[in-house]
């Protein structure tokens, strides 16, 4: 996003500041202007790194002059990327809170009503602290419905109801939220006008168009984004494929959930949702599901996702591995490593969500 918007603005861009995940930026030549500075920052758990990260996104933004036009590029991630912490909350307990919300299997609306509570950033903070100066902020949308209140857990944008927490929280939880006046103990931020240029539809008409180039004949989810449980999400994906006429193409996208045992293995949710299609695809023929990270980077692995067919679990009993096992111990990533079945892309650069592609193909 940052090489696009130098490539456009050229001279007139005075200066930029950066933060992205570590390596992001090693390939990108026009990042060596001299008129930009990247900080390299922490993400999903935020660190010590993202404490810097926030203090110098405030210290660049209150050094500029009040006329100066702002743009703002935000994407998903942004959320341990950058903080400030509410005052009184330690950084050690932003990351076990951010640690419980990753394995509470709760929505990202419920999980930003948390994060928004611990901070001086999100829900608008971020806006007030560049009021009043003018800006425009293209934003890639990971999240379900593109919120920009939601995105990166609403910098520069608050949401009517984001004051509205989940009804269970642990006693830690609760006693830290009640320590925090939050979003709506501040005054209401400026508006900032925000565009959308890339978001999980965008990717779902790309696959569209690619399986319509190879021959297939692409189905779309009628409902829109999915949400939910991984393993329920899974379960359902696969019986609709099987029950699909021949050669027929799914296409779904969204952002599961999964609830972590205490001792989690490895993989993440799309691992998890593959694992349990896999499960639930055992004895067909010539079904096979793709479940991935669109920005390559699924959970606590370096996998995108995986790609599994009906004999992924056969594949695993060979292996001596118990499927429902390693489902239940949120490790599939180690049962999809020994049956072959993971995706490894790398870092792609572009968080729009994850992708659910599934295929009926009995000639296989």
């Amino acid at each position: 996003m940052a090489a696009g918007a130098v490539d456009v603005l050229g001279e007139r861009m005075a200066g930029a500041l950066v933060v992205t995940v570590p390596g992001a930026v090693s390939t990108i030549d026009v990042m060596q202007n001299a008129r930009v500075r990247v900080i390299e920052s922490a993400h999903p758990q935020p660190d010590a790194r993202s404490l810097r990260a926030g203090l110098a996104v405030v210290e660049f933004v209150q050094d500029l002059p009040r006329s100066a036009r702002m743009l703002w590029l935000i994407s998903g991630g942004a959320s341990s990327l950058v903080e400030v912490p509410s005052p009184g909350i330690t950084l050690e307990e932003l990351q076990r809170v951010n640690g419980w919300l990753l394995g509470s299997g709760l929505g990202i609306a419920s999980i930003n009503a948390v994060r928004r509570r611990l901070s001086c950033l999100k829900g608008g903070g971020l806006a007030a602290l560049a009021a009043p100066r003018p800006g425009l902020a293209l934003m890639i949308s990971d999240v379900p419905g593109d919120d920009p209140a939601v995105i990166g857990s609403g910098l520069l944008h608050r949401s009517p109801g984001e004051d509205r927490l989940p009804r269970s929280l642990p006693v830690e939880v609760a006693d830290m939220l009640a320590r925090c006046p939050g979003p709506q103990g501040r005054a209401s931020p400026p508006r900032v006008a925000s565009r959308i240029v890339a978001a999980n539809r965008h990717a779902r008409v790309a696959a569209c168009h690619r399986a319509r180039s190879c021959g297939r004949l692409p189905v779309r989810s009628g409902r829109g984004e999915f949400s939910g449980n991984a393993a329920d999400l899974g379960r359902t994906f696969a019986r609709r494929i099987a029950a699909a006429t021949p050669d027929t193409f799914w296409i779904w996208g969204g952002e599961s959930t999964v609830i972590l045992p205490p001792d989690p293995g490895r993989g993440g949710r799309n691992q998890h949702l593959a694992l349990a299609a896999a499960l639930a695809m055992a004895g067909e023929t010539g079904l096979t599901l793709l479940a991935a990270a669109t920005d390559g980077i699924d959970g606590s692995s370096d996998d995108a996702g995986a790609i599994v067919d009906d004999s992924t679990c056969a594949r695993g009993a060979a292996a001596g591995l118990d499927g429902p096992e390693h489902l239940l111990r949120a490790d599939s990533g180690t049962y999809l490593e020994e049956c072959g079945d993971l995706l490894h892309t790398g870092p792609t650069d572009t968080n729009v969500g994850d992708l659910v592609l599934g295929l009926k193909d009995p000639t296989r």
